[in-house]
Order: C-alpha cells, then sequence, then structure tokens
C-alpha cells in the first residue's frame, strides 16, 4: 500500500486571510501578497541571445505591536510560492519580533480603514508572455539586418499585488512595466535610444533605431572639448535622471529637521524659475497610472498602507509646493499627508522639439543621456555622473560633431530649473540610471546655459 503526497499552492487571498487571522493577537497587521510575470528579450552584436518568461511570487508582512514607549512595526518577507500554512504563522512571529526588537516607531499611525470595496479583489494574478513583442519583434528583425551593430533588452512585467489589513482594507491592484533600450555601435561611437511602455502597442522599434542611427552619423567628425561650463540641450531622457532623482529628494521630514536641500533656498513656497514649470504625480494620469492606494511593503510607509495616493504636485507654476509627508509626518508638522508617486510629470514649456532646439542654437551641447549619477552634496542637491554614448557639438543650428570623449558633470536639479532659459514640448521619457526602478515619466527638453562639464571621462 502506498499514499501519495500532495501540495497546494495557496491562492493570494487565502495567504491573506491566513496570515490576518495568525496575527489576530497584534495591534495590527499588514499583508502585501506580490505575484510578478516577466517576459524578457535581449540581444547583442545583432544576434537575439536571450528570451523567455518567469513567475515570481513575495509575501510581505508588517506586525504592529504596543509597546510602553508606543506602537511599534516589524516587516519580513519570503520570496517564495506558499504551500504550507504554518509558513504564514512563522512570518508572522518573525515580523513580531522584529517589531519588538526595532522600538518604538517616529512615524507610529492607527491603520488606514477601508475606503472602498475592490470588486476586482478576487482575481488572480495578470500574466505576460513573449506574444507581448509580437509587434516589436517584426520590427526588430529589419532592425538587426542594418549595419550597425546592435544591442539591446527589452522587458514587460505586470505586477499583480494584494494588500490586506487588519483594519478591513482588502485591495488588488495591477501594474504593468516595460521598457526597450537599443544601443547601436559603430567602429569607434555607440548611441542610447530607449522608451518606456505599459503594452509595446506604443513603441515603434524602427524610429527608435533610426535615431539611434542619426546619432552614430553625427559621429563621423569627432571635436575634442576641454572640460568647462557650456550651454547644454538635454532631451527629456536626461531631463528624467536629473529630476526624477529631485522628486526622489522631496522629503518633508528631512527639511524640517534642517538637513535637506528644501530647507534653505528651495523650502516650500520658495520660487526656483519664473517659468510656468509644473512637476507633478498623478495615480490617474492617463497611460502612467499607478495604485491608488498605499501598498508599501517597508520603510517609512508601513503604517499608511490602504491610505489612498492623489495627484501631488512638488512643483507649481515654477514654486516648491509640496514635500512628502507620511500621515504621522503630516499630523506631527502640521501639513497635509502627502505620498509618493510612482510616476512623474514636468510640464509649461513652449510646444518646440529638441530638434527645433538645436536649429536655434548657435553653439552648445547635445546631451544624450547621463549614467552613474550619485549625490555629491544634500544641502544643496548638487550630483555628479557621467555622460554616456555620445556628446554632441551644435553650431549655428546643426549638429557638427561629436565629442570624442565623454564628461563628468556636476550639477544640481534645482539648478537646471532656475537657470533653463527654454523648456520644450513634454514627450514620453525613459530615465536610463532610473529605469530599474522608475520607467513612468513625461519630460520636456530643456536648455541650460552654463552646464558644468567638470572633468574629462575617457571611457565609453
Amino acid at each position: 500500500m502506498s499514499t501519495t503526497s500532495t501540495t497546494t499552492t495557496l491562492t493570494p487571498q487565502e495567504i491573506v486571510e491566513r496570515t490576518l487571522a495568525a496575527g489576530r493577537h497584534l495591534l495590527g497587521c499588514v499583508v502585501i501578497v506580490s505575484e510578478t510575470s516577466e517576459a524578457v528579450l535581449r540581444w547583442a552584436n545583432s544576434t537575439m541571445t536571450t528570451n523567455g518568461s518567469t513567475l515570481s511570487s513575495r509575501v510581505t508582512v508588517a506586525a504592529l505591536v504596543d509597546l510602553p514607549g508606543g506602537p511599534a512595526a516589524g516587516t519580513v518577507s519570503l520570496g517564495e510560492v506558499v504551500t504550507d500554512p504554518a509558513r504564514l504563522v512563522d512570518l508572522v512571529a518573525a515580523a513580531e519580533r522584529s517589531a519588538r526588537e526595532a522600538g518604538p516607531a517616529k512615524d507610529a499611525a492607527p491603520l488606514p480603514e477601508p475606503s472602498a470595496e475592490d470588486p476586482g479583489w478576487g482575481e488572480p494574478g495578470a500574466r505576460t508572455s513573449i506574444a507581448v513583442y509580437a509587434d516589436l519583434a517584426e520590427g526588430l528583425a529589419e532592425v538587426l539586418a542594418g549595419p550597425a551593430r546592435q544591442f539591446g533588452f527589452a522587458d514587460h512585467s505586470l505586477t499583480t499585488s494584494w494588500l490586506g489589513t487588519s483594519t478591513g482594507v482588502r485591495r488588488r491592484w495591477v501594474q504593468p512595466t516595460g521598457s526597450v533600450e537599443l544601443n547601436a555601435k559603430s567602429a569607434d561611437s555607440s548611441a542610447w535610444v530607449g522608451a518606456a511602455t505599459r503594452d509595446y502597442t506604443d513603441v515603434d522599434v524602427r524610429a527608435l533605431a533610426a535615431e539611434a542611427d542619426r546619432r552614430l552619423a553625427w559621429s563621423s567628425r569627432k571635436v575634442s572639448l576641454e572640460p568647462g561650463r557650456y550651454e547644454t540641450l538635454m532631451p527629456p531622457s536626461a531631463v528624467s535622471d536629473m529630476l526624477v532623482y529631485l522628486g526622489w529628494s522631496m522629503e518633508g521630514r528631512a527639511a524640517q529637521e534642517g538637513h535637506s536641500a528644501f530647507t534653505g533656498r528651495a523650502a516650500v513656497g520658495e520660487r526656483l524659475t519664473d517659468l510656468p514649470l509644473t512637476l507633478y504625480s498623478d495615480p490617474a494620469e492617463p497611460g502612467l497610472e499607478y495604485e491608488p492606494v498605499v501598498i508599501a511593503g517597508g520603510g517609512t510607509a508601513v503604517f499608511d498602507n490602504g491610505a489612498p495616493t492623489r495627484r501631488v504636485e512638488w512643483i507649481r507654476e515654477g514654486e516648491v509646493h509640496e514635500l512628502q509627508y507620511t500621515r504621522a509626518e503630516a499630523a506631527e508638522f502640521g501639513t497635509a499627508f502627502t505620498p509618493a508617486g510612482d510616476n512623474m510629470i514636468l510640464t509649461g514649456g513652449s510646444s518646440a522639439s529638441i530638434e527645433e532646439m538645436v536649429a536655434s542654437t548657435r553653439r552648445g551641447l547635445l546631451l544624450t543621456c547621463l549614467w552613474y549619477i550619485r549625490e555629491v552634496d544634500p544641502a544643496t542637491l548638487l550630483l555628479t555622473g557621467l555622460t554616456r554614448d555620445g556628446v554632441y557639438l551644435v553650431e549655428d543650428g546643426e549638429v557638427t560633431a561629436e565629442v570624442d570623449h565623454n564628461f563628468r558633470f556636476n550639477y544640481s536639479p534645482l539648478d537646471m530649473l532656475r537657470r533653463t532659459t527654454e523648456v520644450g514640448a513634454t514627450a514620453p521619457a525613459l530615465p536610463r540610471e532610473w529605469k530599474d526602478y522608475f520607467t513612468r515619466c513625461r519630460f520636456p527638453g530643456v536648455r541650460i546655459p552654463d552646464f558644468r562639464m567638470s572633468s574629462v571621462s575617457l571611457g565609453r
């Protein structure tokens, strides 16, 4: 006689309910189940090298406990499919231990109450597949047959999150994320282009490759330039790399406590530019939507899980308007709850394209993309980084050469806004430096009269 042992994967909804039941004795409990379905393509030297799809799962549990000094929170995660309900009991116990070891939290607040029922709560996770690249692959075949050596990567994921809390919040959200990068190479030059997408229906890979080829053609003539300050044109991708970091740095507590660039000259209400520029995040932005409630696995937002997100205008009409605050920080400092955003849009420029801005330039640089950006001075938000894959000389309205080396730059995104003299049309943008973390962007091209190239970098 033999017996067969079987295991059954728990549904995300079952995981949430069983975990919350195991944490009934706690002051509060938050459970987030996430499933990410991902499909990728990779090519190198004009040859496809990798394609495939994966499915990953994660369960995150936050335990809230009442200590003599106030509420504490502890968070643990499990990055695997759960088949044994006992694992969930262990997760709750581990999160509770973490909370007790952490001690009272500065950002403690009661968990939000449910704001609305989610009709999609009971649905399964969304799935992507290689089929999402059907149109891209057709155009890519033509691109790979072209004269330039092509390297690149395309990624698409659907992350389904289920949030459950001990106060009764039950929310499900599917977040699509995609991006494609092309790097075209000749014997001594390279050019990068990229685009973000939700579903690849709006990606024209032939047009992307044509832009990369155009940039390679500019490299037929090369010049050498000394470090210094140059009038610089930055297309939307390069602008997004600088200003996304600005948005990430707009933390209210740091400003209130005096160790932020938003403590002094850039405090709330301060004018950065006379141009009518507005930098905002909005969960309902068409084509760039993100979750309508906070779904945060850890960090200072654990107590805010389930709170509604909203449109936040970080900069309004040229003035610093809002900084990020958790609900507890908002109560402490007498301001509004201001959740972080998962998209970023800058508006207020003209209708000019980057090509039109080039045409009106007597002499300057076209800086196509940035790399290896790091903060040097948080008090001024001074950033340093490298140029990469194409710095071009503009003379009398035309790109006339490629600079035969890269530069290290030092510049603050706050000074970008203060000193920019022209802002073009807002367009979709993929931040090259930050694209692994942040892809939902729309930015304009800008003209900066004195962008500082601090030294020469010989790497390409």
